[in-house]
């Protein structure tokens, strides 16, 4: 039995849930997100909570119980308070900029990288060494990090690039003589 599954995803006030087969539309203060679920499990509004349970008792039916109950649970959150993630930029000369509907960034190669915001996205840049990826959808906003991550890595020895804000970035020795 799923722990994670029996417990119902609550919702909060101000946000609307609706089950409409294996859709789950919610519209909530900052936007609108909906989820398909797979056809193991199926999802009911019960009162202010919606309950998902498993159509069937097999393995990957309990298991999709859990996991789309956690994903029913990230979309409440997002269209209630939405997600985050702080990039921190380190380096001489790294640092980036907004421009329009693109994030420029400068990080010690012979170009700028020019990154398109997608849809759904928001970037600031409160200092040039910090850019703050935000929006509803917590997996977009978390693959729109991990792209500018991967732009320049933070490499061990001197640890220049970008990291996420609170990432431990393991230090290596250099060369001895």
């Amino acid at each position: 039995m799923s722990r994670v599954g029996k417990k119902p995803v609550a919702v909060p006030s101000g946000v609307t849930a609706s089950v409409d087969g294996q859709v789950v539309n919610v519209k909530g203060p900052k936007g609108t997100l909906s989820l398909v679920l797979h056809g193991d499990v199926a999802a009911k509004v019960e009162g202010a909570e919606i309950k998902v349970d498993p159509r069937v008792d097999t393995q990957r039916a309990r298991a999709m119980w859990g996991t789309y109950r956690s994903l029913l649970a990230n979309v409440m959150t997002g269209v209630t308070k939405g997600f985050e993630r702080r990039l921190e930029i380190t380096g001489v000369g790294y640092r980036a900029a907004l421009q329009g509907k693109n994030l420029q960034v400068q990080l010690g190669y012979s170009h700028d990288i020019v990154y398109p915001i997608p849809e759904g996205i928001t970037i600031a840049v409160p200092k040039p060494t910090e850019v703050v990826v935000t929006g509803i959808d917590g997996q977009k906003v978390g693959h729109v990090a991990a792209e500018i991550r991967s732009f320049r890595k933070p490499e061990p020895y001197k640890g220049k690039g970008v990291k996420y804000a609170g990432e431990y970035i393991f230090r290596k020795e250099g060369k001895k003589k």
